[in-house]
Formats: C-alpha cells, sequence, structure tokens
C-alpha cells in the first residue's frame, strides 16, 4: 500500500515514541504536583515547551499545549476575541478572515458571531486560493479584533505571503493567528512573526491528542477551559507530558531534516503533477501552482465523481483522500473549491495527494501518475 494521505494524518515516527516512553512508564507523575516524581514530569514538560518555542519562533512562555490543532484554533480566535473584550472597553468584535480556513477557525469565528455580537469578515480569494493584502487593508479600514489565516491551505496546498499580511495588520496593532497546522514541518515558522500560531502534532509524527498554541505574552487570552489554571492559567486540566515530549522531539527531527525533506519532496511532487496533467486529459491542478507546500497535489477530473477515483485508487494500492479529514462523508461540494470559482460540479471531481517526508523511489511519480490515469479512466 502506498499511503498519499499525510496531510490528514502521519504515521508516528519510531524516534517519537521511543521518546514518549518514560513518560508512559517510570515517569507518570503529574507535573502539577510537589514532590519528585511529580517535578520529575514537570521538568520534562518544561524541556519541551522550550523546544516547540524555538521551532515557532516564540519565547517559552508562549506555548500552550493543547490537544491539537482543532482546540489551538478553537482557543486562539475564541481566546483572543474574548480576551480583547474583557481588556479593554467593550465594542463589537471583528474577526477577519477567509471563507477557505479550516472549520475550526471558521466555526469559532461563526460562534463568536452568534453569541457574542461579533462581526466577521471573509476575505475574497483568487483562483488559486490566494488572500491579497490589500484586500486585507481594506477590511482593517474600520478596525478589527482579530486576523485569522492558514500558513498553508489543507485541500489544494496554496501558501500564503503570511510576512504581506502580517504587517498589513500590524500596521493597525491587530493581532494577528496563523494556522500553521499543515505548514509545520515544511516551511520555516520561526521567523513568522504572528502573535499566535497553532500547530498539530499527528501531522508531524506524533500521537495523535498533542498540539500547541504560541500566543505573545502581551496578547490578552481568555481560556476555554476552567479548573486548575495550569498551563500559566490558560489551559486547565493535566497536561499530557508524553505527548508534549513527542510534538518537542517531532520538531527537532523534522527540523534537522525540513531543508534536504522540502528539496526532495518538492521535486518528486513536480514531477508527479506534471505527469498527472499529461496523461490525465481532463486533470486541473488546483490551488497555486507555484506557491504550493512541497508535499501536496490536487487536482480535479472532470466528468468523473472523487469518491469512486479514490476507490478506484485503492483497488491499485494507492491511499489518498478527496480533501478535508475533518469534512470526511459529506456529499457537498468543498468549500474551499467553491471559493476558488470551481463549479460544484467540478469540486466533487477532487483528489488530494499528500506525501510523507521520505521520497519515494525513483521512478515512482511515474507509476503513481499512471494509476492515477487508470483509476480516472475507469471511471470516467
Amino acid at each position: 500500500m502506498l499511503y498519499l494521505d499525510h496531510a490528514a494524518t502521519s504515521p508516528v515516527r519510531p524516534e517519537v515514541l521511543e521518546a514518549m516512553r518514560p513518560y508512559l512508564t517510570g515517569v507518570f507523575g503529574n507535573p502539577s504536583s510537589h514532590h519528585t516524581v511529580g517535578e520529575a514530569a514537570a521538568e520534562a514538560l518544561e524541556w519541551a515547551r522550550s523546544r516547540v518555542a524555538v521551532a515557532m519562533g516564540m519565547r517559552t512562555g508562549d506555548v500552550v499545549f493543547t490537544a491539537g490543532g482543532t482546540e489551538s484554533n478553537n482557543l486562539a480566535v475564541k481566546g483572543i476575541v474574548l480576551g480583547a473584550m474583557s481588556a479593554a472597553e467593550h465594542r463589537r468584535p471583528h474577526v477577519i478572515t477567509t471563507p477557505i480556513e479550516h472549520e475550526s477557525i471558521l466555526e469559532s469565528a461563526h460562534y463568536l458571531q452568534r453569541f457574542h455580537d461579533a462581526r466577521v469578515t471573509l476575505l475574497p480569494v483568487d483562483a488559486a486560493g490566494t488572500v491579497s493584502p490589500a484586500d486585507l487593508g481594506g477590511a482593517l479600514a474600520d478596525g478589527a479584533t482579530l486576523v485569522s489565516f492558514g500558513h498553508a491551505n489543507n485541500e489544494i496546498g496554496t501558501v500564503q505571503d503570511a510576512a504581506a499580511l502580517i504587517a498589513t495588520a500590524r500596521e493597525l496593532a491587530v493581532p494577528v493567528h496563523v494556522d500553521a497546522v499543515q505548514s509545520a514541518g515544511w516551511l520555516d515558522l520561526s521567523g513568522l512573526g504572528a502573535d499566535a500560531v497553532s500547530i498539530a502534532g499527528h501531522k508531524l509524527g506524533t500521537p495523535k491528542g498533542i498540539g500547541a498554541l504560541g500566543v505573545r505574552g502581551r496578547v490578552p487570552l481568555e481560556p476555554l477551559l476552567h479548573g486548575g489554571g495550569q498551563e500559566r492559567g490558560r489551559r486547565s486540566g493535566t497536561e499530557n507530558v508524553a505527548g508534549a515530549v513527542g510534538l518537542a522531539t517531532a520538531l527537532d527531527l523534522i527540523e534537522s531534516e525540513r531543508e534536504q525533506a522540502v528539496t526532495a519532496v518538492a521535486a518528486q511532487t513536480a514531477e508527479f503533477i506534471a505527469a498527472v496533467l499529461r496523461s490525465v486529459p481532463q486533470a486541473e491542478l488546483t490551488g497555486s501552482p507555484d506557491e504550493r507546500l512541497p508535499n501536496l497535489a490536487s487536482f480535479t477530473f472532470a466528468g468523473t465523481s472523487g469518491e469512486a477515483v479514490l476507490l478506484e485508487l485503492e483497488r491499485r494500492g494507492v491511499v489518498s483522500s478527496s480533501g478535508s479529514a475533518c469534512a470526511a462523508g459529506s456529499d457537498d461540494p468543498s468549500p474551499v473549491l467553491l471559493a476558488l470559482g470551481i463549479p460544484a460540479a467540478a469540486a466533487q471531481t477532487s483528489v488530494r495527494f499528500t506525501f510523507g517526508r521520505a521520497p519515494l523511489p525513483p521512478g515512482s511519480a511515474a507509476h503513481l501518475a499512471a494509476l492515477t490515469a487508470a483509476a480516472v479512466d475507469a471511471v470516467h
């Protein structure tokens, strides 16, 4: 089987599992306990926090461990907006985001709209899924509480010009949250300069159930979970020490390999895209042809059903997806593709391939393109 759905989740790395093992066995203490067993766990937790902070370009105290990307995005969007409302004179909050974001951002914004009378602005995107800094500047003219956008889109792979968007918001002192769940490990986050950054471990080689939100200390943040005041009062609940160690280990490994992996995987992905476009007449690449994640190739195949193509690919030993795993099972066309101006009928033919960090053997891209062509032909 060839697994090409790494954007949904990646296998756990053996090195990560080994790093976690002591904190699942002998060093099992609660890091809030004031005895030697608890203090050993607390020491490991703070080591992990310091390593995650380096990868994010944050201070150690800025890192909040969470259960994953969805919680990190919820804490960022809701927590920053509610924190701003409680820290200043009450005024109607305004959240600026885009229609191609992960559901955890969009639903958090809609929650604020329903229960806190927030105004939500969805910036337009072009046919490649790119946000214009000029459009952001126009939306900011009326004032805003938060700007939230994905560094790289999980369905089409388009990478935003984060530096330009952050600079535009910074001119008006509006905090920016960047969802880096897909870009972490592929792009450098250390110089991003955002006020808040979300990541998820299971995209990086950890077990599911660990993530982090880096949020700068100057940004007021209202916690979503209340209780014992762990994570410096920003996320109550006993921390997942083993998961935090695993996340830090995964990030350290990835950062040491990233430059070489990006070069090799990007070349492989480009070869695969070119081969599919040559061999499948109805194939259309979605997302930016240039500013995209190095491991993601997404297509529409006119005259087919995306789900049917996926089944045919799996029969041929290739596992991929039709888009976001969080929307799996929905018969509706992807809101991301609709926002790009792709007709609904074409959007329902989409297939996404996402490669891992280890490049495939030579010739694999051409072979995979041939299997894709056969799968499309079988259902066309």
